[in-house]
């Protein structure tokens, strides 16, 4: 079933008398750091550009749209990228650069709501039903804050218009780079209806792989799937998926959360499960959640590993510290320890993640226990 392409109407507005319906924008910025790169030195715009350590152990940590037709993508090791792409110009991260520029972001959202939700530097929910400058229509405010945007910091955002987070964030992804997109009231369940499973959030190639062999493909053969067949295939991600499936998502915008860690995971093509390849894995997640850490400017005190085994069973171990994490050397040094205390696993994985919580500012947080349950997330 193909979904009906939403439309992009000046005038749309979301109405605010149905109960729970509210008017959602994500933004969604286009390739930020290699853009800000490309912005920065004229001589890199238009060339295939990664932003990330050269070589060796270095990883991608964010590719430019040129560099992204060969392949390469974030959280790729550099060899790889390098050899995806011959031509491929690596630029050493510049965190300041990008904080700045999400500063500048930030309060041009500022101007339009005051219900923000941060997911990272470069990418945030707005809530806009009640907008500051009375304007009305959600998909006009979206255009504003994107030309904003371009005019302020010379650079581009995708946005996402809907009726909820989930519906908004599949929005901004549709028409990237620099698009917009509107899904109104009635038509959520038909723009999922049409979409491959994949693009659903947190179902990764494994789960793609495995949701395949049960015939679901895209967002209609999930929603032919009653809620009985998804917990017994699924079990605590049922909900989940039976809500997604119907373009259903009742979370607000959470525009004071305090976050309590940063972090990072990668699902694997093919499971691992040998030592060298476990080390190997964990270095390069090192590397990726240590840039995220510090454009974060985050200071923590315990470091969680998550090791995901192909029985969709999850393990977790962390050690906290009584003072913060002093810097990558001393990051990695206990990241590395908590997984040799592990091995040889007792098989192989296929998700191996890394996490900095007790951040300043949050709440303590309770020591993590072993998971024995199944998780696309």
């Amino acid at each position: 079933m193909a979904s009906t392409p939403p439309r992009s109407d000046d005038n749309a507005v979301l109405p605010p008398d149905q109960p729970g319906l509210r008017k959602i924008i994500h933004v969604d910025m286009d390739a930020f750091f290699a853009s800000v790169e490309q912005r920065d030195d004229p001589a890199l715009q238009g060339k295939p550009v990664a932003v990330g350590g050269s070589g060796g152990r270095g990883v991608v940590a964010a590719a430019s749209y040129e560099a992204r037709k060969f392949g390469v993508r974030s959280a790729m090791p550099s060899v790889t990228a390098q050899r995806l792409c011959p031509d491929l110009i690596f630029v050493r991260p510049r965190f300041d650069a990008y904080k700045e520029a999400s500063r500048q972001i930030r309060r041009v959202f500022e101007h339009y709501t005051p219900i923000i939700e941060p997911l990272s530097l470069d990418e945030a929910y707005l809530d806009v039903t009640e907008d500051r400058l009375g304007i009305g229509s959600a998909t006009r405010i979206a255009q504003l804050i994107r030309q904003e945007i371009r005019a302020k910091t010379r650079l581009t955002a995708s946005a996402g218009v809907s009726y909820n987070k989930f519906l908004a964030k599949l929005a901004s992804d549709q028409n990237k780079p620099d698009g917009l997109c509107v899904i109104r009231p009635g038509e959520g369940a038909e723009f999922v209806a049409g979409l491959p499973i994949r693009r659903f959030h947190g179902v990764g190639p494994k789960a793609e792989e495995r949701m395949q062999k049960l015939g679901i493909a895209t967002g209609a053969d999930l929603a032919a799937k009653d809620i009985a067949f998804l917990r017994a295939h699924f079990g605590s991600m049922a909900d989940y998926l039976f809500r997604a499936a119907r373009g259903i998502d009742l979370r607000a915008v959470a525009a004071h959360r305090v976050r309590k860690s940063v972090g990072g995971e990668r699902t694997f093509s093919e499971d691992i499960g040998s030592g060298a390849a476990l080390r190997e894995t964990l270095e390069t997640i090192i590397g990726i959640v240590w840039d995220r850490i510090e454009a974060a400017g985050a200071k923590g005190r315990t470091v969680t590993l998550k090791l995901k085994f192909t029985d969709f069973q999850i393990m977790t171990r962390s050690t906290s510290l009584p003072d913060y994490v002093s810097g990558k050397d001393a990051f990695a040094a206990l990241a590395r320890a908590l997984l040799e205390a592990e091995l040889p696993l007792r098989g192989p994985i296929r998700l191996m993640g890394l996490t900095l919580g007790n951040l300043e500012g949050a709440e303590e947080e309770k020591p993590p226990r072993d998971e024995a349950q199944l998780s696309l997330l």
